[in-house]
């Protein structure tokens, strides 16, 4: 049987690779494996919803940013920008894989007062350590730039406009997936509801699946995105990654303006950027930012008459009347740690691997985790990026790698 293309029961009752998750991060692990020619494994990928109407890659703004305060982030990003924009040679020159481009806007982010703008400073060492290009910009830079800015109250602005803006997310997450399937790598539609682990504890040996399926594997991969708590927490593991709320509206301006908006990082924690054709898309999250139940999308209308819209037309005068066409809500994979990927195995469960916590960073950081983990799950170590880092020892030591940069 099938849904959606996808089989609803595994052809094997074995595998080396489980994937918890089929959405961009299980499906760039899944790709990357099977582009290895050193990994001749099996690799199941177990997706809950093949529709994927409700996970965070079908929210995503498609976004993509090298003004990180951490270097291995920016490095992160800079291989996805080169990933998307050379899609069709990474994936052996396959005349059905589109030219992507990144929409190089850039990002504008602003600070309003000494200690924002010293964040901003600080970061921008970092980042050019790295090789981005970022610029600061005082109040008139920016009047100079962008004319229809108020900018009286800002003190600083960051932007970069190499290989920063917008790009066809979906597209990337399509091919991952379509190839993969095509090079042996079976999804199938079922959630995983537990595990079982050895009797000394340190592996996991069998997955169980809702519909009462059980599959052994070698390693299993927790994508689960919002969801990976519950995913370890199967093997008696916590993980300090929650859902968190965010929220997209589109609108269209009566008055248009006369050049393309950076991606802009208000002070208020709104951020609005060009989407085509006079169409503008905003985002933001309430101050208050609790975790939310996995299936909660509602929106927030008092969100954007009170806070949102306040906030963009108050920087963008000309932004006073526009009209929403569209909206919704999408989770954060929130790590509360300090907002960085968790990646690599556990502590003491050696074969339940992490692919969790990207905290809004996921579709753009998406390349180059799908690869080392592919790279750590066929060789033991990454032959890239080295990646470590993120990995899950400094949750159990306490010791964060925080990310300042977080919208």
């Amino acid at each position: 049987m099938t849904a959606i293309g996808f089989s609803t029961t595994p052809s094997r009752g074995t595998y080396d690779v489980v994937i918890v998750g089929g959405a961009i991060m299980g499906s760039s692990a899944a790709w990357f494996l099977s582009n290895l020619d050193d990994f001749d494994g099996t690799v199941l990928v177990v997706e809950r919803d093949p529709s994927y109407e409700w996970c965070s890659t079908a929210h995503t703004n498609s976004c993509m940013r090298q003004q990180f305060s951490t270097e291995l982030n920016v490095r992160i990003s800079q291989f996805a920008a080169d990933f998307v924009k050379n899609i069709r040679t990474y994936m052996g020159g396959d005349p059905r894989v589109p030219n992507l481009a990144i929409r190089s806007h850039g990002y504008l982010y602003l600070a309003n007062n000494e200690g924002q703008a010293d964040v901003l400073r600080a970061n921008q060492k970092i980042q050019h350590a790295a090789g981005a290009a970022t610029e600061l910009l005082n109040a008139n830079d920016i009047r100079a730039r962008y004319p229809f800015y108020n900018v009286d109250d800002i003190v600083l602005g960051s932007i970069n406009t190499v290989d920063e803006g917008y790009f066809d997310g979906a597209a990337v997450f399509d091919w991952w997936r379509r190839q993969a399937r095509e090079r042996g790598v079976e999804y199938v539609v079922d959630e995983v509801v537990g595990m079982t682990l050895s009797t000394a504890g340190n592996r996991v040996e069998q997955v169980k699946l809702a519909s009462g399926a059980r599959v052994s594997c070698g390693h299993v991969v927790n994508a689960s995105g919002p969801r990976a708590a519950r995913t370890a927490a199967m093997v008696g593991i916590d993980v300090p990654i929650e859902p968190r709320k965010r929220f997209t509206w589109i609108f269209k301006a009566e008055k248009p303006l006369d050049r393309d908006l950076p991606l802009t990082i208000d002070p208020s924690g709104v951020h609005v950027r060009e989407n085509g054709g006079g169409t503008y898309l905003a985002g933001g999250h309430a101050d208050i930012d609790p975790a939310v139940d996995y299936d909660d999308f509602a929106m927030d209308h008092g969100f954007w008459e009170l806070h949102a819209w306040p906030a963009i037309a108050t920087r963008i005068p000309q932004f006073e009347a526009i009209k929403v066409q569209s909206e919704w809500a999408g989770h954060y994979s929130m790590n509360c740690f300090d907002q960085n990927a968790i990646l690599g195995p556990h502590t003491e469960v050696e074969n339940f691997f992490f692919l969790n916590g990207f905290s809004g960073h996921g579709l753009q950081q998406s390349p180059a985790m799908g690869r080392g983990t592919a790279e750590w799950l066929t060789y033991g170590t990454y032959r890239s990026l080295d990646l470590t880092p993120f990995h899950y020892e400094r949750i159990a030591l306490g010791d964060p790698i925080v990310e300042k940069a977080v919208i």
